[in-house]
């Protein structure tokens, strides 16, 4: 797990993969037992790229979250006006 993160009293588990290529099921593997590991509620692997057919199905039956580069990509777009109006 890369990064834990909290809301509402509910743990998040965060795997990052910065790749070439499609991320496949050893990230969503990782996510899982750190998920375990760390009790978290909710587990998101999110990649600059893209995720392999098996990462996803993988993913889908472990209850996992898959950010790849374009979701990344339109919710930076989505904060970006957002992320100095607290000065």
């Amino acid at each position: 797990v890369d990064v834990l993160a909290e809301k509402d009293g509910q743990i998040i588990a965060i795997q990052t993969k910065c790749y070439n290529q499609p991320v496949g099921n050893k990230a969503v593997q990782e996510i899982v037992a750190g998920m375990k590991f760390y009790h978290a509620q909710k587990g998101i692997v999110v990649t600059n790229s893209t995720f392999t057919p098996s990462a996803k199905e993988l993913a889908l039956a472990n209850r996992i979250v898959l950010w790849d580069g374009d979701t990344l990509l339109s919710k930076y777009r989505m904060t970006e006006d957002n992320l100095f109006d607290e000065e």
